[in-house]
């Protein structure tokens, strides 16, 4: 039944001309449906090269925002209305605009993982090149947003610069704890790979430290034939599939990203037939203005 599905899915995406995107902790049903898969940014890339006019998105809000950002011209689906993302709604522009005023002269720096409202407010966006974008912003005092545990990461890679951070983050990656990691590691020849995005005490237990994206080249690469996934639990079960002579553990059933795991196959399948979904708009001014910072993004990383 789940091929029988996918094999229409298949059919209906290239007879009506849509290009379907779907983020790497989406079912692996759904992956195996899409024409990209990947991180939100590069998904975002891929959509605006894709010569479809029409574009679904498998993944949450703010990464089908980025997609209208960077393709207006394009009809841009969220195929799970509800499919948000907490990190993207613990800060708002009123908090920008409240923070410059009370700090004049501070280069906002905002997650690619923040609403189209948020980014309006922002000077740069950044994503797994935040390192190298906030080391090329000329100003040294920064104020980092939302993810606090990303920008301690990038506080300790980068030298002179005054980075003041939002406590924000994750709550997904959040939940795990270093006695998670200590147990997890008990058997022997594991070898450990976390995103940048956990805690700093439990990101320094990996022998990796990255984005998803390094972290799954990374598991390709390595001559180990046991991994820890420290990341969303979708990304061991990709691994599995794609390398089937390895062993990938999941760090946590923690986590589990219940906004990623909204979206099913049948979902992609009505949203198709005309049925469901959100058509992403915003007001012209909105685009710009959220564009700015990711247009930014791009010429500091050169």
């Amino acid at each position: 039944m789940v091929r029988e599905i996918q094999d229409e899915i298949i059919r209906i995406k290239k007879e009506k001309g849509i290009c379907i995107l779907a983020h790497s902790y989406q079912a692996h049903e759904i992956m195996e449906i899409a024409d990209y898969t990947g991180d939100s940014f590069q998904l975002s890339l891929a959509g605006k090269e894709a010569r479809e006019d029409t574009v679904l998105m498998c993944g949450v809000h703010f990464m089908a925002e980025t997609v209208k950002l960077l393709s207006p011209q394009k009809k841009v689906l969220l195929v799970h209305p509800e499919a948000g993302c907490p990190m993207a709604d613990q800060v708002g522009p009123e908090f920008v605009e409240h923070f410059r005023e009370q700090n004049p002269g501070y280069t906002v720096v905002c997650y690619i993982n923040t609403t189209a409202a948020l980014k309006t407010a922002c000077d740069v966006c950044v994503t797994s090149t935040a390192v190298k974008i906030v080391n090329n912003i000329e100003n040294e005092n920064i104020l980092f947003l939302p993810d606090g545990n990303l920008g301690d990461y990038v506080s300790r890679q980068v030298r002179g610069k005054n980075i003041r951070l939002f406590q924000g983050g994750c709550p997904i990656h959040a939940a795990v704890r270093a006695e998670d990691v200590a147990a997890a590691r008990k058997a022997p020849q594991r070898a450990g790979a976390g995103p940048s995005r956990v805690r700093p005490r439990r990101g320094g237990h990996g022998r990796l430290c990255g984005i998803d994206l390094r972290i799954m080249d990374y598991a390709r690469k390595s001559d180990a034939r046991e991994f820890i996934i420290g990341t969303e639990n979708s990304i061991a079960e990709h691994l599995s599939y794609e390398l089937p002579d390895k062993e990938f553990y999941a760090l946590s059933k923690k986590m589990l990203c219940p906004n990623m795991k909204l979206t099913t196959l049948m979902d992609v399948y009505k949203v198709l037939q005309g049925q469901g979904g959100l058509e992403i708009d915003m007001d012209p001014d909105t685009m710009v203005r959220a564009k700015r910072c990711i247009d930014e993004m791009v010429r500091l990383g050169k």
